[in-house]
């Protein structure tokens, strides 16, 4: 694991997917530093998506997979936007300033950049290319998770299929997940046409392989053991979405 990324799990693997988590903690890393009024807002969603991680982590033990993982704040800056995006790096939130992200020269700009968020993305393509290499279908899901009420809005779903792409198997694989017990939307609480899936579509696009994003809310997520019960109704949906079949009918075409 290095500053700004850890790969778990297969790296050399011919599972059924490759996982991202890119909100999956809450660390300000060195030399940055969080004051105490800054804490509030990497506790909440601000600050990483609670839960997904341990969701994340099941899902790649389930399926022999591999995972790649932030190991900075989206707060440092985000790696699920590009760094063009001007929510890259907040300066605020709910009309608090952060202290570790105000007056940024773009020489600070270009280490986060550098240490954090490249890294990142570099570990996704390098462990694509391998499992790629290997065979040439694979689903990519990048796992997040959403607050259940967002100022005045209450999310009704508790699982969201984001998707930009691919929208038969982001109905398919929503109609398992509700097969599985939850209630479940397309493109809910955030619409993956509205640019909130930089990561998978990016590398998805990059490599050419089917990629959704898996939105869970986090009410659901309280502990370690119910996020894996997710994990584990996430994955029998999963083993039914005949992603192999779907990846040789696209080459094809």
């Amino acid at each position: 694991m290095d500053e700004g990324v850890e790969v778990y799990g297969e790296l050399r693997h011919d599972g059924l997917m490759v996982v991202t988590c890119e909100h999956a903690t809450r660390r300000v890393p060195p030399p940055l530093v969080a004051t105490a009024a800054d804490e509030r807002l990497l506790d909440a969603h601000w600050g990483w998506d609670p839960g997904a991680e341990w969701v994340a982590r099941r899902l790649v033990d389930l399926t022999a997979s591999v995972g790649i993982f932030s190991r900075f704040s989206r707060l440092v800056c985000d790696p699920n936007r590009d760094p063009s995006d001007p929510t890259w790096i907040l300066t605020q939130a709910e009309g608090h300033c952060l202290s570790f992200n105000q007056e940024l020269d773009e020489g600070e700009r270009e280490r986060r950049r550098s240490t954090y968020h490249d890294p990142y993305h570099q570990r996704i393509d390098e462990m694509l290319s391998a499992r790629l290499r290997l065979s040439g279908d694979v689903l990519l899901l990048s796992v997040h998770s959403f607050t259940p009420v967002l100022g005045d809005e209450v999310r009704w779903m508790e699982l969201g299929v984001i998707f930009d792409a691919h929208e038969a198997v982001a109905a398919r694989f929503a109609k398992r997940l509700k097969a599985e017990g939850f209630v479940v939307a397309l493109n809910e609480p955030y619409s993956g046409y509205k640019n909130v899936m930089y990561s998978a579509n990016r590398h998805g696009n990059e490599h050419r392989v089917l990629y959704l994003e898996l939105e869970i809310r986090q009410d659901l997520l309280g502990s370690e053991e119910a996020a894996k019960a997710v994990a584990e109704s996430v994955y029998r949906a999963l083993k039914g979405l005949g992603v192999r079949k779907q990846r040789r009918a696209r080459r094809a075409i």
